[in-house]
């Protein structure tokens, strides 16, 4: 379990459960923000490794053909809806 905190005035600010007791020993170690983002060589290998498992994603004309129509039908819903909310605004305002 990794317990976060802030150091405030040279002291350690933590939250931590309730059923740790009192004189619970912990280690408090700083994390290094410059790294903390880096990815190591194994894992950058790993992450390669699963995206070369991915297949390519491809439609049939006819699926392509469907996500069309679905696009412009949901494009037509959210303009109609967006001009009749913006109608209910102006009137809010009159």
């Amino acid at each position: 379990m990794t317990i976060r905190g802030i150091v405030s005035g040279g002291r350690l600010e933590v939250e931590v459960p309730a059923s740790w007791p009192d004189g619970t020993e912990v280690e408090v170690q700083p994390i290094d923000s410059d790294s903390s983002d880096i990815m190591s060589e194994a894992e950058i290998a790993r992450t390669l490794a699963a995206m070369d498992q991915i297949e390519p994603f491809e439609m049939t004309e006819a699926e392509e053909a469907a996500w069309e129509a679905q696009k412009r039908v949901r494009k037509e819903a959210d303009k109609a809806s967006f001009f009749q909310r913006a109608e209910e605004l102006r009137r809010q305002w009159e």
